[in-house]
């Protein structure tokens, strides 16, 4: 039997989500069906609100509700390391791990020649730019272990070689081809701690 249009739309929606295949995405579908109008009218101004309110930060690039976000304006924070990452994701799994107190640098997205993407794309400009006034002592490259990933810690080593800040890359502990968003609290604490110069 085939789903009403409006709701094999809905289905459609749901299974561009990372992670979401047909039948996942018919299910929440179909959840979201029998738990019925209020409860989808309630998720519909939840997403909205979120598009609406949330947006990334004008210093690192993470997620906020604000022009800047909490972690760069908290003065407990140390301000001498900084730990680059591809996406505002990929903070989240730092922050959660609990043992990084350092700030963030979100680049946006990782070199990809395959896929159109140079560094002139990324955010590169405004972590020159956050070097300049020498309080950063540490860059610690977190892109994932992967070949675009690595690509773009090499390419930033080289940039930042110049600079004189000491760059290091997070350690092993995360399996070549993995993402950070995924990875458990452990697993990045170790790569945290062998990080290894570039």
């Amino acid at each position: 039997m085939k789903l009403p249009a409006p709701l094999e739309a809905v289905v459609e929606s749901l299974q561009k989500l990372p992670g979401v295949g047909a039948k996942s995405a018919q299910r929440m579908a179909l959840h979201l069906l029998k738990e019925g109008p209020d409860a989808m009218a309630h998720l519909a101004q939840q997403l909205q609100q979120a598009a609406d309110k949330v947006g990334f930060c004008q210093v690192c690039g993470a997620f906020t509700d604000q022009p800047t976000c909490p972690i760069c304006l908290d003065p407990r924070r140390d301000a001498h390391s900084l730990v680059v990452v591809a996406e505002a994701s990929n903070v989240l799994s730092f922050e959660r791990s609990g043992h990084f107190r350092g700030r963030y640098h979100v680049l946006g997205g990782l070199i990809s020649p395959l896929r159109g993407v140079g560094p002139d794309q990324l955010r590169v400009r405004e972590l020159l730019k956050r070097l300049e006034d020498g309080a950063i002592q540490e860059i610690i490259l977190a892109t994932n272990p992967t070949v675009d990933g690595e690509a773009t810690a090499s390419w930033l080593a080289r940039i930042l070689d110049p600079i004189g800040i000491r760059t290091t890359r997070i350690g092993l502990g995360l399996p070549i081809g993995s993402d950070l968003e995924y990875a458990d609290e452990l697993t990045l604490d170790r790569a945290l701690e062998g990080r290894r110069p570039v």
